[in-house]
């Protein structure tokens, strides 16, 4: 006799506790996802929980030094041009002539 979803659910949970296998969840914007799709073309990879777990073997590998590449968070970097500048600096001498006025 076939086996229910509920006990095919059970005996999976169950095979997890035994090998101390634990669910990490992972949000994914679309830009993660599209980028870890990416990965799973380029290196013939069919199971995202695969591609992960083999990121995070191949990263750990590295070492501190060697993986701390990965772990730079890419920040945007804000040039002011001269024009926005100098309207700060008359919007900030106009306020502050207003607040010397009252």
């Amino acid at each position: 006799m076939a086996m229910t979803t509920q006990q095919r659910s059970a005996k999976a949970a169950e095979k997890r506790r035994a090998k101390e296998v634990e669910i990490l969840r992972l949000p994914a914007p679309p830009g993660t996802k599209a980028q870890l799709a990416d990965l799973m073309v380029w290196h013939d990879l069919e199971v995202a929980a695969e591609a992960m777990s083999l990121a995070i073997m191949n990263l750990h590998a590295l070492g501190p030094a060697g993986s701390a590449h990965a772990f730079i968070v890419p920040r945007h970097e804000i040039t002011i041009s001269e024009t926005v500048a100098r309207a700060l600096h008359d919007s900030y001498r106009r306020e502050q002539e207003r607040e010397t006025e009252e």
